[in-house]
């Protein structure tokens, strides 16, 4: 079986928000995690590239992620072009995962839907032959949707992950991105307000299934179950 899997993320901190204490648990169940961030995530009010690359590389630490690359698109400036396609259809093609992950749409934030859409567009063209892509032709069985997003939506998940165990290091790893949730909030009753968002929101997914924390997943395709032994 393939254990390989690739998160695509628009900026550094959008998979360790939506999905840190998944990406947890795979890795202790034996998952390769490969996680790309499209951009840097610069520029931000209180961020730079380099305080962006420290808070990043600590907060993979904190996962326990061995591989982490940035593609180098333009924060706030993704489009769905083709040649963007073929960027991340190469390293789609290059780790050969078995699953994608990526943003949910709708999105209010541009960089969001347009990772979204390319995701897609790059899971077809991967597997495309008579092309100067680099690597084997590679299909993904399924695209997977992590909500990240910048809308109040209400969630119709397809599926959630207990992620109750991995809780206090997804925090940790939340908690690297100091530029982004404490040191940009002029209020200092906002200061880390996500951790806040973060209990509240997964507390509630995790009460839906019977346990203290669970992260919530969209998939258009169907998802099916090898066993019943750990449905919840």
């Amino acid at each position: 079986m393939n254990n390989v899997v690739l998160i695509f993320a628009p900026h550094p901190d959008d998979a360790e928000l939506a999905m840190g204490g998944t990406i947890i648990r795979m890795l202790e169940q034996g998952w390769e995690v490969i996680l790309a961030d499209v951009t840097d995530g610069e520029p931000t009010p209180k961020g730079s590239p380099q305080i962006r690359a420290a808070e990043r590389d600590q907060a993979t630490r904190a996962l326990g992620i061995k591989e982490r690359i940035c593609l180098g698109l333009p924060n706030r400036c993704i489009t769905a072009t083709l040649e963007n396609r073929l960027v991340l259809a190469e390293v789609i093609r290059k780790y050969k995962p078995r699953w994608l992950f990526t943003t949910y749409q709708p999105d209010a934030h541009p960089d969001h839907i347009e990772v979204s859409r390319l995701t897609e567009e790059a899971r077809f063209t991967a597997k495309l032959t008579k092309t100067p892509m680099a690597f084997e032709p590679h299909y993904p069985g399924k695209i997977i949707y992590y909500y990240a997003t910048h809308l109040r939506v209400h969630p119709q998940p397809s599926f959630v992950v207990d992620v109750s165990d991995q809780w206090q290091q997804k925090l940790q790893a939340v908690k690297a991105y100091q530029s982004q949730f404490w040191d940009n909030q002029p209020d200092p009753d906002r200061r880390g307000w996500i951790v806040n968002h973060l209990e509240t929101y997964c507390g509630y997914f995790g009460n839906r299934i019977g346990v203290k924390f669970a992260e919530p997943f969209f998939c258009h395709e169907l998802v099916g179950l090898s066993t019943l032994n750990h449905l919840l």
